[in-house]
């Protein structure tokens, strides 16, 4: 029985860190395991539905199109695990204290900033939910994207953080961003303390989660989703490598939150129903 390769994408050097000492721990456990690193998801996703990869950690995007591949080549993909941070997230609309958007309806023949083309929280869902509350992006309101990191699907918060500084320098009426980055924003600076005010919020959705592949021995998948489930905050290099991921602990992975984020892709176009890689100019 072989062991089991993952496949991580590069969005930060840390990335390096964490699967190395993850490598290192389930080793020492007898998990017979290694881990290759992708400059973009679209790559990963395809090579976890092909087998050339066992497993995969995948962001929203990645997993929805993974389902898609999986479908159309008549294999399958399961969740394992995902952190206890990936469950139940929002994303905002925010706007200026003192701008002149009282309600979602104020937006029309306005500019609302978001992030990169291929970002779940900061783009896709928000514009998403835009559209569910009747607010139909490029007709009601015009979009001013911030394509940074394209091919991270929204791992890289730089276009976030740009649509918040565009928001804050009056060259858009709305900011789209995941809750924690804007409060992660009035923190360092990047908005000002008490400079915006939340306009409205996406419904929960789900983030990131650990995929098995059709190459994955079945056993091998159990053991590591065991031992993953294992891990201790208590255990100071395990604490270490959980700070750096951003978790207290894994949980099972689940397929319940996606569904608002298929929706986003099937609105836009963004895969088609084969997992073809189908938006308009987006090139990771």
């Amino acid at each position: 029985m072989s062991g089991v390769v993952l496949g991580a994408v590069a969005y930060d050097p840390k990335v390096v860190t964490i699967w190395s000492g993850f490598r290192a721990w389930l080793r020492r456990h007898r998990m017979p395991f290694d881990f290759v690193l992708y400059a973009h998801y679209e790559r990963q996703a395809e090579d976890l539905v092909r087998g050339r990869i066992d497993a995969a950690w995948h962001s929203p995007l990645a997993w929805l199109r993974s389902l898609r591949l999986a479908r159309a080549a008549g294999v399958h993909v399961r969740p394992l695990v995902m952190r206890d941070t990936d469950r139940d997230l929002t994303s905002v609309v925010v706007v200026r204290a003192e701008g002149p958007v009282a309600a979602v309806t104020d937006l029309k023949g306005r500019t609302v900033a978001v992030g990169a083309v291929d970002s779940p929280q900061a783009t896709l869902l928000p514009l998403q939910h835009l559209r569910d509350l009747g607010l139909e992006a490029g007709v009601d309101f015009e979009v001013r994207r911030h394509d940074t990191g394209v091919g991270l699907h929204g791992d890289h918060i730089g276009g976030e953080r740009e649509a918040a500084r565009a928001l804050l320098a009056g060259e858009a009426a709305a900011a789209c961003m995941i809750d924690a980055n804007h409060l992660l924003f009035c923190q360092d600076g990047t908005l000002p303390p008490g400079a915006t005010r939340l306009l409205t919020h996406t419904g929960p959705f789900d983030h990131c989660v650990l995929a098995a592949g059709p190459s994955l021995d079945p056993e091998l998948a159990e053991r590591l989703t065991r031992l993953l489930l294992s891990m201790s905050a208590a255990d100071p290099e395990v604490r270490h490598l959980l700070d750096l991921e951003g978790l207290t602990r894994w949980l099972p992975g689940r397929d319940s939150g996606y569904a608002a984020l298929a929706a986003a892709v099937d609105a836009t176009g963004f895969y088609d129903a084969d997992g073809h890689v189908t938006a308009a100019g987006y090139r990771p």
